[in-house]
């Protein structure tokens, strides 16, 4: 079997829409709120760690005129998102590039996506980054952002404590417990990651760590529009 990436989870890339709709509480919920965070006039859009395209396919059915730019350094999760998103219809508004988002926070040059984007989101792709290459893929977005450009991120974080980590795990054990999931079947399909780029296995950080790096960053405003136990979408506007 080809190496599996942090991100992609599951050993066959079909199985990744609904196995991760078993395995993450409120999947859609928070693929709503990420897309209803964006001005809905946006232009110019980057995605970071696009995966199998089902952020941009809703930014680009509530965006109209928005183009977006997808990295993701997995081909075939890339090639995933491509067919799902020309089946759509919107091929012509999406491009999609082979990129280490790692590697362009700290060499942008070498990657020439251009800037002054309206804004940036990502969903379960930042996490696997150690916090000082957070900060640095942050500060890269900001500087990559418009004035008030915006930047949303949707990720897994660091339980505050033993007794709270307790707590974020029984209410995923139970949330798939109450959609009839068997963990078993779907956790079988999961495949074992290796480190790829900057990217490693979960390197989560406390929601209260993003909020202060995401201010250093050069936000101004930092919001949480979202939270569930353990799962946050958190953000803000340069």
């Amino acid at each position: 079997m080809s190496q599996l990436f942090p991100g992609e989870v599951f050993a066959n890339t079909a199985d990744f829409d609904h196995g991760i709709r078993s395995l993450l509480p409120r999947y859609d919920e928070i693929l709503d709120v990420l897309t209803h965070c964006l001005p809905s006039n946006s232009h110019y859009i980057l995605e970071l760690g696009c995966g199998t395209g089902e952020v941009s396919l809703k930014v680009l059915k509530c965006c109209p005129e928005a183009q977006i730019i997808a990295l993701d350094y997995s081909p075939r999760m890339l090639q995933f998102a491509q067919d799902k998103i020309t089946a759509a219809g919107y091929e012509q508004r999406w491009t999609g590039i082979q990129a280490d988002f790692g590697e362009w926070a700290i060499n942008s040059e070498k990657l020439d996506i251009g800037s002054e984007f309206d804004a940036c989101v990502s969903s379960l792709a930042i996490h696997h980054l150690q916090d000082e290459m957070k900060l640095k893929l942050f500060k890269r977005i900001a500087a990559s952002l418009k004035q008030d450009g915006c930047f949303w991120n949707a990720d897994p974080i660091l339980p505050e404590s033993p007794a709270l980590a307790e707590i974020y795990q029984e209410a995923r054990e139970e949330w798939a417990n109450q959609q009839g999931t068997n963990l078993t079947e779907i956790r079988a399909k999961v495949g074992n990651s290796s480190q790829q780029g900057y990217s490693d296995q979960d390197q989560l950080a406390t929601l209260d760590t993003h909020l202060q790096m995401l201010t250093q960053a050069g936000f101004k405003t930092v919001a949480v529009p979202w939270k569930y136990y353990g799962l946050a979408i958190f953000g803000g506007f340069r």
